[in-house]
């Protein structure tokens, strides 16, 4: 009995795969149309008739030839059961595939507007370029780059040294006017020393004095502590322009930038694993302010609070370059690495010739005034700026009183009041003056 079952289980599942397979090939079909399918029977090789999926309640008709008229009822009973616990499947008609979406007109469209000449997405179609400084400066990497096939780190190199080259001429002008302040610096420091005794002692008229002499002694020399602050104030916004041109480039990405980097640094988009670049650029600034790049070298003794403060500008910067893309790094550090290499050719006597530099003399330590330390430097600075603002209150308090003293009324600074008539003598008997006796004889 139980074997019965079992096959008349394995029956029933047969036909509802056969069915359901027999619909996804042909669903437009009609039902009546279909072609009748048989199960060839395991045992005795006899076959079943199956029914449509409309048709499966005839399931209870068929007969088995192990089994009696019991056994055939039993089945029937089952199957009926199994039949109602079994859910109907259902044909969807699901909608028409819709068309292929229409392309966008490529009217005024022009393929290099995408592509630039290397194949790649041009800077216009992610956003970057343009027509201001930092726009510029990327319009020139990518021409470097796309045009000569140059990898990225080579194009930043190659930019960099293009820039500093332009700028080379505002270095030699720095460096004729350096050599001239160093030159002639014991006269104006002993100018400097007298102007700021005077100062200090708060007599205004020596001061100035001597700082007009001040005025015209490096009128005369041709010296002018400006000219030293031309090649940092020209090199300011070229490196603000390359430093922003090349965070955006980093940040979009350039897809190139990924793998155009060189050693262990090929990502130009991220920051570098090892530190190594950060650490290459604190050293390097380090030693462009410690022996003097692009201007005078940072000995005089006005410039030694301003020498010491220079000195921990690598140490304090480094936190914060350790998270710049390495792209950004490149630059810096190629910048520096040219600064120190304009020193070293600079240094040169013939080279110094044919640009006109005069020698750098050597001073005497007695010919200056004795060096202060940091301390004492920072002291003095202090000392300075409190009697200079006593000097100002002073000034500023005698203007007050200067104005008071033309606006207000007049202020009695005496007791005798000569305007009012006083009283004859002898009306007063008391205050009488006695004459002195006549001695005779």
């Amino acid at each position: 009995m139980l074997a019965h079952r079992m096959q008349l289980w394995r029956t029933t599942n047969a036909a509802m795969a056969l069915s359901s397979a027999a619909g996804r090939f042909n669903p437009q079909a009609s039902a009546g149309g279909r072609r009748d399918l048989h199960l060839q029977r395991i045992t005795r090789g006899s076959s079943l008739p199956l029914a449509a999926p409309g048709n499966w309640s005839n399931l209870g008709q068929f007969r088995f030839a192990s089994g009696g008229a019991t056994a055939a009822g039993v089945s029937a009973t089952k199957s009926e059961e199994f039949m109602q616990a079994v859910p109907t499947t259902e044909l969807v008609d699901l909608p028409d595939i819709p068309a292929a979406p229409v392309p966008p007109p490529t009217d005024g469209l022009n393929v290099m507007d995408v592509m630039n000449a290397a194949g790649e997405p041009s800077f216009a179609s992610i956003g970057l370029g343009g027509w201001s400084p930092v726009g510029m400066v990327q319009n020139c990497l990518e021409f470097l780059h796309c045009t000569w096939d140059i990898p990225w780190w080579g194009t930043i190199a190659i930019g960099t040294l293009a820039v500093r080259t332009i700028i080379f001429p505002l270095v030699i002008l720095a460096q004729r006017n350096s050599a001239k302040m160093n030159n002639n610096m014991p006269q104006m420091q002993m100018l400097q020393l007298k102007m700021t005794e005077a100062r200090q002692s708060g007599n205004a008229i020596e001061s100035a004095r001597y700082a007009q002499e001040m005025m015209l002694f490096m009128r005369e020399k041709g010296v002018n502590p400006l000219k030293n602050m031309v090649v940092p104030l020209a090199q300011a916004p070229l490196f603000i322009s390359f430093f922003m041109g090349l965070r955006q480039m980093a940040n979009a990405p350039v897809e190139s930038m990924r793998d155009g980097g060189l050693f262990w640094f090929t990502d130009l988009t991220l920051a570098d694993p090892f530190y190594l670049l950060p650490l290459i650029t604190s050293a390097t600034l380090y030693l462009t302010i410690e022996i003097g790049t692009d201007s005078a070298r940072l000995s005089a003794a006005n410039m030694n609070t301003m020498k010491y403060v220079l000195r921990a500008l690598p140490i304090v910067i480094f936190p914060f370059t350790m998270n710049f893309p390495a792209a950004i790094l490149t630059y810096w550090a190629c910048s520096n690495f040219i600064s120190l290499g304009q020193v070293a050719v600079l240094r040169i006597p013939s080279v110094r010739e044919y640009f006109k530099i005069e020698k750098m003399l050597t001073h005497a330590p007695s010919a200056l005034p004795p060096k202060k330390g940091f301390v004492g430097g920072m002291k003095e600075s202090w000392n300075n700026m409190k009697i200079s603002k006593e000097i100002e209150e002073r000034q500023r308090l005698d203007e007050i009183r200067f104005a008071k003293a033309g606006k207000g009324p007049l202020v009695k600074t005496y007791k005798y009041d000569p305007t009012k008539v006083a009283k004859p003598i002898s009306a007063e008997p008391h205050m009488r003056l006695k004459e002195p006796p006549n001695k005779q004889g």
